[in-house]
């Protein structure tokens, strides 16, 4: 279960979030929404323990991440599979060097390593792009490279940002797709922080839509045209997608 209670977090005088209490039950799969520099990037870097909150708390599988000390928290990260913004490949890595790294760095030997790379690179159909580096892929091509890098951990927790920004519609359709086999196949609880109204129609049985710092909205896709705020972030050529 990961657990946010009265979660704020500011930058100087700027209140970014502003008490946040969240409940993501383990094995469930939740989009957060809401607009560009409203927070969600920040929430999920202090879930995971990148970023210290300014006040509350946040717990992941029984572990509080905000006082955690370092052996703590890097035990608890092998849990997790975290799939960057930008994808956050290592230009001068290999693709599978990159996907391997989070193994080795956890004491993995590197056949070993190997092997379970290639099988998280065939996961998301790049197998025969191994040798390649990140300057040779498209966007959407470093994307699944990400993905491939967070699951190869056989994590527990999947954290995606922005998994389909800077995306034209067919590669993010493509991303959707992967996303929902996972999703299907892992079991593992999920947090998707977006903008992306498709994706969260697609895997939104739960949004929580952020404003304000705060929580406007928390409940099904189905239900979130009840919520004003949530309409107005839509706007009238969006909402016939709910």
């Amino acid at each position: 279960m990961i657990e946010l209670k009265k979660l704020k977090k500011y930058f100087g005088n700027l209140k970014v979030l502003d008490g946040i209490d969240l409940k993501v039950p383990t094995g469930d799969t939740v989009v957060v929404l809401g607009r560009s520099g409203v927070g969600k990037s920040v929430l999920l870097k202090c879930t995971v323990g990148l970023i210290k909150p300014t006040s509350g708390e946040v717990w992941v599988k029984g572990v509080r991440v905000d006082r955690a000390d370092w052996d703590t928290l890097s035990r608890l990260r092998k849990r997790f599979g975290y799939v960057f913004q930008g994808a956050a490949l290592f230009d001068w890595m290999s693709v599978l060097e990159n996907v391997m790294l989070p193994l080795v760095e956890s004491g993995v030997r590197v056949k070993e390593a190997r092997e379970r790379a290639m099988e998280a690179l065939e996961h998301v159909g790049l197998r025969d792009a191994y040798a390649k580096y990140p300057s040779e892929l498209s966007g959407g091509m470093r994307k699944r490279v990400g993905i491939a890098r967070a699951i190869v951990v056989d994590p527990e927790y999947i954290f995606y940002d922005e998994p389909t920004s800077g995306l034209d519609p067919m590669t993010s359709r493509l991303i959707y797709d992967l996303m929902e086999k996972l999703d299907e196949e892992l079991d593992a609880t999920t947090v998707i922080i977006s903008h992306d109204v498709v994706l969260a129609k697609r895997f939104g049985k739960r949004v929580v839509f952020l404003e304000g710092g705060k929580i406007a909205y928390d409940g099904p896709i189905s239900e979130a045209h009840r919520s004003p705020e949530f309409l107005r972030f839509l706007g009238e050529e969006l909402v016939s997608l709910l």
